[in-house]
């Protein structure tokens, strides 16, 4: 992290570094009243533009909004700025996780009982972000974990092409990289900036790519929350053979692997598919007979078999969803609908009106103000530098 000075609450203490991206940094801090790790995030000049400021105020927006175990959320957010005139910086405070589950793979093969588990933790965060209506998408160079993205858009019909040039926040695909877990097996989809460095032989585009559904692929069609399932999936496979399930060197190559697996779609499908393109290259395709899932995943359970059958279904629209898939006697020990909560829907009307530069500036400090913690944090700025 280069020199950045960071006015923090005094209770906030040992600042380290953790990472930074092209508009943030992030580092470690331990909350003295309680002895936990948190990490800070700062944006860098987040009202330099109305681009910027748009981009801020929606990434504060939809952390204050996801309020789940499963999903990483705010502690706290504050500015030592005592006026909206001198308002230039806020800062995020969140859980500090130890791992990610892409690290925790490498490392260790999973049992049967903790893949179970890590996948679950995983649906139920999925269902609750859905229900705020709410999906990933694509993210072209992704390098660090993200960086100062939300990882979220709201859930409307835009199509993946889009997606590089989007003025608002592009969000990533799930992958075992933002699937934070600690040392109790406990996960969190790490959507929202806690920035970690990309294997430096390997940057998180081609990372994503293995993990993202066919439909965004090749631009399909609109695409629904069900290309997280399709995700969720992959990270499944990997978990029990421990091997990337779909590892395609480029995006054809990618589709190609893909259907290896499902074998080529029926005629029905093709039709509905938007691309002419894309229609063209199906139809030119050759027969590709379904594979057998028990005889890719010859270590899982049957009912993990069936599961990922019906998570990794190339048509999106019988694809199960994730709400669908915790119901599944895969979880039977573990499902409580009690427990496995929706989101309210995020209203993203506020995220679409045209403001001017201290128009963002002051609906940020209003957001900022009216933040909510988990407890009370009354307490002084302090000036420590992040070296």
């Amino acid at each position: 992290v280069t020199k950045t000075a960071w006015e923090v609450r005094a209770v906030y203490q040992d600042l380290q570094p953790v990472g930074s991206g092209a508009y943030g940094a992030v580092c470690s801090a331990v909350d003295s009243r309680t002895g936990a790790k948190v990490a800070i995030k700062k944006l860098y000049r987040p009202f330099q533009s109305e681009l910027f400021a748009k981009r801020a105020y929606r990434e504060l927006r939809l952390l204050k909004h996801m309020r789940h175990e499963n999903v990483i959320g705010l502690l706290d957010v504050f500015t030592p700025d005592e006026t909206l005139d001198d308002f230039t910086d806020f800062y995020l405070v969140m859980p500090f996780m130890g791992t990610d589950l892409g690290k925790l793979m490498k490392h260790e093969k999973l049992s049967e009982d903790r893949i179970q588990f890590l996948v679950y933790q995983m649906l139920k965060g999925l269902k609750y972000i859905h229900a705020a209506g709410v999906i990933h998408r694509r993210l072209q160079g992704l390098l660090l974990l993200g960086s100062a993205t939300t990882g979220l858009l709201p859930l409307r019909p835009l199509l993946a092409g889009h997606a590089a040039t989007c003025p608002l926040p592009c969000p990533q695909d799930l992958k075992p990289g933002n699937l934070a877990v600690n040392e109790d097996c406990e996960l969190k989809i790490l959507d929202f900036g806690l920035a970690r460095q990309a294997d430096s032989e390997m940057t998180g585009y081609v990372v994503t790519r293995w993990y993202r559904a066919p439909e965004v692929i090749l631009n399909w069609m609109h695409y629904t929350q069900t290309v997280d399932v399709w995700s969720a999936g992959c990270i499944m496979a990997e978990m029990i053979t421990g091997k990337t399930l779909f590892k395609g060197n480029d995006h054809l190559d990618q589709l190609k692997e893909i259907l290896k697996v499902t074998g080529t779609p029926p005629d029905e499908f093709v039709q509905r598919l938007q691309s002419a393109d894309a229609k063209d290259y199906m139809k030119g395709l050759p027969e590709l007979e379904k594979k057998d899932f028990a005889s890719i995943l010859t270590n899982a359970s049957p009912l993990a078999v069936n599961l990922l059958e019906k998570m990794l279904v190339l048509d999106a629209e019988r694809r199960v969803t994730a709400a669908e898939a915790l119901t599944h006697p895969y979880f039977e020990s573990l499902h409580d609908t009690e427990d496995e909560p929706e989101a309210q829907k995020y209203d993203e009307s506020f995220d679409d009106v045209d403001r001017t530069l201290d128009e963002w500036k002051c609906v940020t400090y209003k957001e900022v103000l009216s933040f909510k913690p988990p407890r009370q944090l009354g307490a002084k700025a302090s000036k420590e530098t992040a070296l």
